[in-house]
């Protein structure tokens, strides 16, 4: 089969193998089933299309072959890949068949995979339906992958990342099906996209989301560093979508990236001693106005964090601002997608917005337009904060008119992104630090 492939179609045969769920199994429940295959069928392709290669390099020395593919990213165990699997669709353990198979990959590659398949079942019958339905549903599912369009051999794809983008799309399509309130767990690609433009990594440094969801926005962050040299941090505190982050970085190739399963605010876990571990880029869509975020704890915290004030107990935002500032090194850049409440609001969060310029640290404040996350037509906007700053001006930016419209959807456009980071260029300045 011919290499050039279209990403769009892609997607489409992608989205099509969630028929097996609909109408039985809520969203927000096959989005992890679907994703988990999409992931094992790329492990899968990834290890034939380096068993193929490497039989032709070592005319079928065994031995040398398995020595060589110790020294892979990653190992795909004897009987665990999705071609196993597909050969043993009609029988009626299948459902054990895929846990045993992705127990045993977790088990091969600890350290980058241990703990990313432990929230999924596929015996569960709550969500997969008795037996029969069950093992129906589970054919299926593994038949709707065998499509030899969803053939994910680096040799048939070259460089283009299809898998991961793939993943991306699926991932959002999950989120608009889902109605996920604020965008629980996706940001947008475009909100993304002008989030990573806005800070602008260099080479070296530390970049950081600690509401990192399935980790859509940590990457595309990772992806403006042009020779990939840096380190990727993040925490999420949906099991869940903990797990979808740890299997985005792992196709996108981060392996190494620390991602750490908890609660953020009232749990820390990206440490150093007894203190915050620090980074120089940190970004954050945190869920709007949470509720019962752990104020009561606030006075209490371990890393102080709170010393400025301490947010209303019915809306965490500036708990999540206020961690974000917290763990920025001395010359660190933050950008935190917030509601527009978060502008105006008085009592705490007054005082907390006037410690922030009493501090200099707020760089700039983009007003985004409505109906840009899913599930919510809240109207939002960015906050950009600089621990370096050496004027005192605040830059605004009424961005809400400056959109492509859609109909369950708005979108951002390219000349949008391009606006304003141009305006956040010419204010600061050294701008070529970050402006490039």
């Amino acid at each position: 089969m011919s290499k050039n492939i279209e990403q769009a179609e892609i997607n489409a045969l992608a989205w099509k193998a969630c028929d097996t769920f609909r109408g039985v199994v809520d969203p927000a429940e096959y989005k992890n089933y679907i994703l988990v295959f999409l992931f094992l069928k790329y492990l899968s392709d990834v290890v034939r299309d380096q068993q193929e290669a490497l039989h032709k390099k070592y005319a079928g020395d065994e031995q040398r072959i398995a020595r060589a593919m110790e020294r892979e990213r990653f190992v795909l165990p004897k009987g665990a890949s999705y071609y196993d699997l597909y050969d043993a669709r009609d029988t009626d353990d299948i459902g054990d068949r895929i846990g045993k198979a992705l127990d045993a990959i977790e088990e091969a590659n600890k350290g980058k995979l241990d703990g990313v398949f432990r929230n999924i079942d596929f015996n569960s019958e709550a969500n997969l339906g008795k037996t029969k339905d069950r093992n129906r549903r589970l054919k299926h599912l593994i038949e709707d992958f065998s499509d030899p369009r969803l053939d994910f051999r680096p040799s048939r794809i070259g460089n283009l990342d299809i898998i991961g983008n793939t993943y991306q799309y699926l991932i959002g399509q999950f989120a608009s099906d889902a109605g996920k309130k604020g965008g629980e767990f996706f940001t947008p690609a475009e909100v993304s996209e002008l989030l990573s433009r806005l800070l602008a990594p260099e080479s070296g440094m530390r970049i950081y989301d600690p509401t990192c969801g399935s980790g859509s926005l940590l990457i595309k962050v990772a992806e403006q560093v042009p020779d990939h040299n840096y380190s990727l941090y993040g925490q999420e505190s949906n099991g869940g979508n903990w797990a979808l982050c740890k299997m985005n970085m792992f196709i996108h190739a981060n392996d190494n990236a620390q991602v750490e399963w908890g609660d953020t605010l009232n749990n820390p876990l990206l440490v150093e001693g007894d203190k915050l571990m620090k980074f120089d880029v940190a970004v954050s869509n945190p869920p709007f106005s949470l509720d019962k975020w752990g104020q009561e704890n606030a006075a209490h915290d371990r890393y102080n964090r709170f010393w400025r004030g301490t947010p209303p107990k019915s809306k965490g935002d500036y708990a999540f601002i206020t961690h974000l500032i917290e763990s920025l090194n001395e010359h660190g850049r933050a950008g935190v997608i917030v509601p527009h409440g978060v502008l105006f609001r008085g009592s705490s969060e007054r005082i907390l917005r006037k410690a922030f310029i009493d501090e200099n640290l707020l760089e700039a404040v983009i007003g985004l337009p409505a109906q840009l996350f899913f599930g919510t037509g809240i109207p939002a906007a960015i906050l950009v904060f600089n621990k370096q700053r050496t004027t005192t001006d605040v830059l605004f930016i009424d961005a809400s008119k400056q959109y492509q419209d859609g109909k369950k959807q708005n979108r951002l456009r390219e000349e949008d992104l391009a606006t304003h980071r141009g305006h956040l260029c010419r204010l600061s300045q050294g701008a070529e630090d970050h402006c490039r």
